[in-house]
């Protein structure tokens, strides 16, 4: 029998806000264990939490960029539960009235075609501490800094049919957050977390399995991953008339296997209850326009944007707009040099490798766009060749230094003579009497020798054009 998996997603994002979601205290990272905490985010008795408005207003902003529905009243619960990292003994959350319901997103589907995500939820709520396990005593220690710090949680619904759709879609929302400039998005770091829930049914049936969920999963490759193990596991289970048991699993990425944790808790078992300390939100339309009208271009409408105004072809939009900072350096460099495609190869090719090389992001570019728009220049003018370029490139990255200074430098001017270039290709032909002779043969394919050969002789600076016409016409002369 043929499955199909069913999969929907919880992604937790945190807000890129300075201070807490209840409190004043830094959310910044990295600090030592347990010095951004206080008596409110502590869960000292008698305290009171403030709402943060910023909070609020990012969430908003998700909401809207996501097509959600944003309520006109949202409140907070409590969710009831007892582990260490949690010092309240429950997590402030959003149950029966979040702030956002009802969404989309677009991603590129299994088959290449576009796939429409639904959203079911988009609440707010505060993330819990964190627990270092030591690993020579059975002692762990618990860091208070990360306690109510606040988070966006986005539920799918379960629309997503392969473990590639759930990457694309995770990658889709974080281009989204990133765009919005309301969360960092570095899973690493865990700003960003992904919860899976999976079940599979028979091939074109409708009914639902039964659900596992995944937990804490902190990149795309492991979330790809785990679901792919899932899939066969439960396959296996089912055809071996096995029950699959209702429960969380975590991902194992040394040996990539998925693990039990625990039962999976149903809602009954969070004993939600309307926050007594925190009185409901409410959020205004006037609100909500200023916010619109403050959002940016988001990837979608840039990447199309891309394709008709510049003519690009659409993977080079894809790859351009995957990230605001790399839209940005493109568009910055296209000022300066207005042959769009040139650009762009350029900047997926020498710029991206060198980036990853150094394991650098876009911010953090040692060459401007100004200055990458003044090598193509050069290039296009025919003043250095293409094989120059790359080197020069490779210079300007390493060196900080400006193209036309490395060319004046290194005496890298193209030659364009074509007295200085013939004089090459007689030397080339005269010492390679056999070569020239199997060409006029027909070994129409030793063209690539002579070419080399001359530009290894003006050391890589004749203009490969004039070199391959002079060739062309001496050789079959």
């Amino acid at each position: 029998m043929e499955f199909e998996p069913v999969i929907g997603l919880e992604i937790h994002a945190q807000l890129k806000t300075e201070s807490k979601i209840f409190c004043g205290c830094s959310t910044k990272f990295g600090g030592s264990p347990n010095t951004h905490t206080c008596p409110i985010c502590l869960g000292m008795p008698g305290v009171l939490p403030v709402l943060n408005r910023k909070v609020v207003e990012y969430t908003i902003r998700m909401a809207l960029a996501t097509h959600c529905t944003i309520a006109p009243v949202c409140r907070f619960a409590r969710k009831n539960y007892f582990y260490p990292d949690l010092p309240k003994g429950y997590q402030i959350s959003q149950y029966e009235l979040p702030l956002a319901t009802g969404g989309w997103m677009e991603i590129e589907g299994t088959n290449g075609a576009s796939r429409r995500i639904r959203i079911h939820r988009i609440h707010m709520e505060e993330d819990a501490g964190k627990l270092i396990h030591d690993d020579y005593k059975p002692f762990s220690y618990v860091d208070l800094n990360r306690t109510g710090v606040p988070l966006i949680e986005i539920v799918s619904e379960p629309d997503i049919g392969s473990p590639e759709e759930a990457a694309s879609y995770l990658r889709a929302i974080r281009e989204v957050l990133r765009y919005l400039d309301i969360c960092d998005g570095n899973m690493e770091e865990g700003s960003m977390r992904c919860d899976a829930n999976i079940s599979l049914r028979p091939a074109g049936t409708g009914g639902l399995g039964t659900k596992v969920e995944l937990k804490n999963m902190n990149s795309f490759k492991n979330v790809q991953k785990g679901l792919e193990f899932e899939i066969r596991r439960q396959k296996v289970m089912i055809e071996r008339a096995e029950p699959i048991v209702q429960e969380t699993r975590l991902w194992d990425a040394g040996r990539n296997v998925t693990v039990s944790m625990r039962g999976k808790e149903e809602a009954n078992d969070y004993r939600y209850f309307p926050d007594p300390d925190l009185a409901p939100v409410e959020v205004d339309q006037a609100w909500i326009g200023q916010v619109r009208s403050e959002l940016p271009e988001l990837p979608e409408a840039k990447r199309e944007r891309f394709v008709t105004d510049y003519e690009l072809p659409v993977y080079d939009a894809q790859v351009l707009t995957s990230s605001k900072a790399l839209a940005l350096y493109f568009e910055a460099g296209l000022k300066e040099f207005a042959r769009p495609k040139l650009l762009s190869n350029w900047i997926m090719s020498e710029l991206m490798r060198a980036l990853n090389k150094s394991e650098r992001e876009i911010e953090a570019c040692p060459v401007s766009p100004r200055d990458l728009a003044e090598l193509l220049r050069l290039l296009d003018s025919g003043i250095i060749s293409g094989k120059i370029a790359k080197a020069v490139f490779d210079e300007m990255f390493s060196s900080g230094k400006s193209a036309q200074s490395i060319v004046d430098e290194k005496g890298l001017v193209q030659v364009s003579d074509q007295s200085e270039i013939e004089s090459a290709v007689d030397q080339v032909m005269s010492e390679n009497p056999k070569e020239v002779s199997e060409f006029k043969a027909g070994k129409d394919k030793l063209i690539g020798f002579f070419v080399g050969q001359v530009m290894r002789k003006t050391k890589g600076k004749a203009n490969p054009q004039i070199v391959n016409d002079i060739l062309k016409k001496k050789l079959n002369g």
